[in-house]
């Protein structure tokens, strides 16, 4: 992960990854996933999403891990709400009720740390990364999360090669590549999504697919 690239998108304030709502995908279809109230969840790379305020309104804790301490810092300034500051093993650890971010580098995460989490929740983390990089997140991430755990992962589709990421193009068929070994893959959805990103068509694109998959770790 190049660290340098993403403190400087933060302190620039060139975040057009971070939405000013809650994800539509999230909401229609986490709840598919089963996962009782009181549930732990992991959030990598989790900026300053509001997805994590939502989880944790609806009963969940959340678990975020951030590079940027600024990107975690707006959270909470911008959500209005108070946490406990400590230092754990080379991360920053801001801890607020049942919502807690890690700041630092996800990679050093061990499983002790995740061992209570059942669940996952990606929508920005593994498209952020370079295909070697997301290999390596891949296998970290089976490395680090209990058997049976629960995923919702939202990925991009387009052709790589009219631009260049972050986000990058995740495809379907890379999805159940990447997962092939240790996970149950269920495609759920695929939506056009380039008319809602004007931003997009004037970096070049031509088409754009957003896609939902339901993970299980078998």
């Amino acid at each position: 992960m190049d660290q340098e690239f993403w403190h400087a998108r933060w302190s620039s304030n060139e975040i057009g990854f971070h939405l000013n709502e809650v994800n539509p995908f999230l909401i229609q279809h986490w709840t598919t996933l089963g996962l009782p109230a009181g549930s732990r969840i992991l959030v990598p790379l989790c900026g300053k999403t509001l997805d994590m305020r939502w989880l944790v309104e609806q009963g969940y804790s959340v678990f975020g891990v951030e590079l940027s301490r600024k990107a975690v810092e707006d959270f909470f300034a911008e959500q209005n709400l108070s946490f406990v500051l400590t230092e754990q093993r080379g991360f920053f650890c801001y801890r607020s009720d049942r919502l807690e971010i890690w700041c630092g580098d996800f990679f050093a995460l061990t499983a002790a740390d995740v061992a209570d989490c059942q669940g996952l929740y990606d929508r920005a983390a593994l498209i952020a990364l370079p295909l070697a990089m997301r290999e390596r997140y891949v296998a970290h991430l089976k490395a680090l999360l209990p058997e049976a755990a629960k995923a919702l992962l939202i990925t991009l589709d387009y052709p790589q090669a009219q631009m260049s990421g972050p986000p990058f193009s995740v495809s379907e068929a890379e999805v159940h590549e990447r997962f092939a070994e240790g996970w149950h893959v269920e495609y759920v959805l695929d939506v056009d999504a380039l008319p809602d990103n004007p931003r997009f068509i004037d970096r070049g694109l031509t088409a754009l697919h957003e896609m939902v998959f339901r993970l299980k770790k078998c």
